[in-house]
């Protein structure tokens, strides 16, 4: 299986830009070309941490 690539900060401002005007995460989705798993995940992190900014990631296991 190949490594997906990360989203660029750009398009996840968009996704909270869209939720902010209460667009339902299926129209994001669908707007965007990316998926409701996704959009969800962008959201959630976004409620919980208060932004959009990508986390580091663990080095151990590569």
């Amino acid at each position: 299986m190949g490594h997906s690539q990360e989203l660029s900060e750009f398009k996840r401002g968009t996704v909270i830009g869209c939720h902010l005007c209460n667009k339902s995460i299926h129209d994001i989705s669908l707007l965007l070309y990316i998926p409701r798993s996704t959009v969800s995940g962008i959201i959630t992190k976004w409620k919980q941490l208060g932004t959009t900014i990508t986390q580091p990631r663990s080095e151990r296991g590569q």
